[in-house]
């Protein structure tokens, strides 16, 4: 197969990757910490980031789905995942085959593992309040999870990201759970949970966005390290004659003579027009390169006026700091990562 160069490339730093973990570890106490893996490591790529961590210290890993699992399989020897979705009638082969635990999240989901899951361990969602998934507070109470090998009793922090009573509710509905069914471990936290306080991180700990340089709350802010640093390589460098215009519907007109910069990269990349109206850009060298124009399927264009001897094939790196760039595009930190796209050659330095 011929090895085609990407035009995109996201700069993962290893480094900043395992300096936000081991931060979090640090704040869920004697709790262990794991980490959310989902959305192939929230784009970065799953098994890159279970490596690393698990080199560190890390055990316990969860993802969305079975087919999740299944690309991670096999697993580093003493690692545990979860799949956070449960099983469903169509998981059971396999929910069966690999070494991975369902989070069962319904009645049906728990009586599908009591008939067919040859009473291997599973963990289990408890809805406190958020009214996603899990069981309901009066069903985990009400014998339903009597004789199952429970490793993990998990619930979901619908608002730790902001400084709310539901906070203090699901930790006391949860607290009142954990005294009534029997579990290895009890686990509420994500990255904002952990933030909150040791209260809130019992036994286990589940980070996410905040592994990958996503700020969950104040607390973390000056603490997470940025990861993930998207670059675009220049197609074309264009002059551009005072008033003319760049781009799909003219949006932006040339305010003097200019040189154009038009690099590989658009919405198909998960790099969204809402960045051309939220005065976002780029940099070469050091030197600021403003966003012009609409964002296009597969091509952007900036203003290279004052950039000096840029040229085609020279790489950007764009403005991407996670906090920042969610005020300023009004898309979540979440968003912003899980949405670059597979165009985008992975690169861990």
């Amino acid at each position: 197969m011929i090895q085609v160069p990407s035009p995109l490339r996201l700069r993962l730093d290893s480094n900043a990757l395992i300096a936000n973990w081991r931060w979090l570890a640090a704040r869920s106490g004697s709790a262990a910490c794991g980490a959310a893996i989902k959305a192939d490591g929230y784009s970065l790529g799953a098994r890159s980031v279970m490596r690393r961590l698990t080199a560190v210290g890390c055990r316990d890993f969860f993802v969305a789905t079975w087919g999740e699992a299944a690309a991670l399989m096999p697993l580093p020897e003493g690692v545990s995942l979860s799949v956070l979705h449960g099983v469903g009638a169509s998981d059971m082969i396999a929910a069966r085959t690999l070494p991975v635990r369902p989070v069962l999240n319904s009645l049906e989901q728990v009586a599908r593992w009591r008939e067919a899951g040859e009473g291997r361990p599973c963990d289990v969602m408890i809805d406190t309040g958020m009214n996603r998934l899990g069981l309901r507070v009066e069903e985990a109470l009400g014998g339903t999870l009597n004789g199952l090998r429970i490793e993990a009793l998990l619930s979901h922090l619908a608002s730790a990201d902001e400084d709310s009573d539901q906070n203090a509710a699901q930790l006391a509905a949860f607290r009142a759970v954990r005294e009534a069914v029997p579990a290895r471990r009890y686990s509420l936290a994500n990255s904002a949970g952990i933030c909150l306080g040791r209260d809130f991180a019992f036994d286990l700990t589940r980070p996410g966005i905040a592994l990958y340089g996503g700020t969950p709350r104040d607390e973390a802010a000056g603490h997470i390290r940025q990861v993930v640093y998207p670059e675009t390589r220049v197609l074309q460098v264009r002059e551009v004659v005072a008033g003319e215009s760049v781009g799909y519907g003219a949006t932006w007109t040339a305010p003097r003579n200019s040189r154009i910069a038009v690099a590989n990269l658009g919405y198909a990349d998960g790099f969204l027009r809402c960045h051309a109206a939220a005065d976002a850009g780029a940099s070469w060298q050091g030197r600021a390169l403003p966003l012009i124009g609409r964002v296009s399927m597969d091509l952007i264009a900036f203003d290279a006026s004052d950039a000096g001897a840029i040229d085609e094939g020279d790489w950007l790196a764009l403005d991407y700091d996670l906090p920042r760039t969610a005020v300023r595009s009004g898309l979540s930190q979440y968003e912003l990562l899980t949405g670059l796209g597979a165009r985008f050659e992975r690169i861990w330095i």
